[in-house]
């Protein structure tokens, strides 16, 4: 059954036969100061999980290893004759040392910039928007802001009862100036706070605050070391393709990005494609899969111009095809997002090639006892889209990276082991 936001754009590209043998990802991970660790535990730990949910035979799985420059974190899938899976070298684009640069801020600041961001977000009437492709996000991106007005309130008001309590006590006076208890009233209200640094970690405060400073930053401009990045990972995908032996290339090249790396993925697909005419032309599909993206965040600031323009390039190409899985019971995505309709393109006068918008269908994928325990909790929810089903469905994370059909086909009708195409309504 079609999701209604699915949408299949009408000039899209002509499938390319055969299976998928060998598959080249390179996969952008999210906001993330954890990304260099997290992402390879994650995969081993869940696709050990997936073989043995559903009885497939195990995959070998090289060591990984570390560029020269620590951005890129590589390793290999063996093939698995048996399911035809395909054999898939995977390079972790790594951007996390960014991350926790902005985690090193001091507060203040980082409260200052989160202050001027989210009020020239709502004085521009973008806050509208966002709530109207999805008021969950759109509550995930006050909620700093509303944490920051609670936590300033209940500061206040422990300054205020120390300072006069130091003035007065059981009901007499100790006599203390004003310029020593209001201080010390705020010393001891700020030291309230640092206390609470591990809790606030726990409710992914600083976590949501730093995500939605770096998304208004990057959308006005302001992030040369994120720039910088980008044509570093533009560079490396570049190099690999280069190096590629003939005879013995990659028969899918994808691009996959999950959460904010959903939109570095955009970035470096369009960088990619602008910087080599070749790419996307021959026996090897060029591939980009953007997972529970926030795109929106960005490509709808007025200033983010040049993102708006690497967009259009991707929406236009008969060079790759880009597929864009979405979820509603995601808080952290925006299902419904298309950027044909929603963002203002110039297509000038060509045809929407991309993107394929699909709903990856939690409430299939996921049981209901599961369903129960996660719902409310939007960050294990959100990275449903990197874990193993709990059942056969028609989004499969593994299937699509490790499986023999190429991305349009298995968007299109996937092909699930032992079983008929799943029928899918365009």
């Amino acid at each position: 059954m079609a999701s209604p936001f699915d949408y299949t754009p009408p000039g899209l590209a002509d499938a390319v036969a055969g299976p998928v043998k060998r598959r080249h990802i390179f996969y952008v991970p999210g906001y993330d100061p954890e990304g260099s660790s997290r992402y390879r535990m994650l995969f081993v730990r869940e696709l050990a999980r997936y073989t043995k949910r559903f009885a497939e035979p195990k995959r070998a799985i090289s060591r990984a290893t570390l560029s020269a420059d620590g951005t890129v974190q590589s390793w290999r899938v063996a093939a698995q004759p048996e399911t035809q899976g395909a054999e898939t070298t995977y390079d972790v684009l790594i951007w996390d040392d960014l991350v926790r640069t902005d985690f090193g801020r001091r507060r203040p600041l980082s409260v200052a910039l989160l202050l001027m961001g989210t009020l020239q977000t709502l004085a521009s009437g973008l806050m509208i928007r966002f709530y109207r492709l999805n008021w969950k996000y759109g509550n995930v991106i006050l909620y700093p802001l509303v944490m920051v007005l609670i936590l300033a309130l209940c500061t206040l008001a422990i300054a205020t009862f120390v300072h006069a309590h130091l003035g007065t006590a059981f009901g007499h006076s100790l006599g203390w100036p004003l310029w020593i208890t209001m201080p010390a009233g705020l010393l001891i209200a700020l030291a309230w706070i640092k206390a609470m640094e591990a809790f606030l970690n726990r409710i992914y405060f600083w976590q949501l605050l730093n995500d939605w400073v770096f998304n208004w930053q990057h959308g006005q401009g302001w992030r040369p070391d994120y720039e910088q990045r980008l044509d570093a990972f533009t560079d490396h995908v570049l190099a690999r393709c280069a190096g590629l032996v003939a005879g013995d290339e990659p028969d899918e090249i994808l691009i996959l990005g999950h959460s904010s790396g959903a939109m570095t993925a955009v970035e470096v697909a369009a960088r990619v494609l602008a910087r080599n005419g070749r790419l996307g032309t021959g026996s090897t599909t060029l591939a980009l899969v953007t997972l529970g993206s926030g795109l929106p965040l960005v490509a709808m600031q007025r200033r983010a111009q040049r993102l708006r323009d690497e967009i259009t390039s991707l929406v236009t190409s008969q060079r790759l095809v880009w597929a864009d899985f979405q979820a509603p019971q995601d808080w952290m995505n925006f299902p419904g997002f298309n950027p044909v309709i929603h963002l203002d393109l110039d297509l000038r006068g060509r045809l929407a090639t991309n993107p394929l918008v699909r709903s990856a269908r939690f409430r299939e994928i996921i049981s209901a006892e599961t369903y129960r325990k996660v719902r409310w909790r939007p960050f294990r929810m959100h990275f449903q889209f990197l874990l193993a089903n709990d059942q056969r469905g028609y989004y499969d994370f593994f299937a699509m990276t490790l499986g023999p059909q190429r991305l349009r086909e298995r968007v299109l009708s996937p092909v699930q082991p032992g079983l008929c195409p799943v029928a899918i309504a365009s």
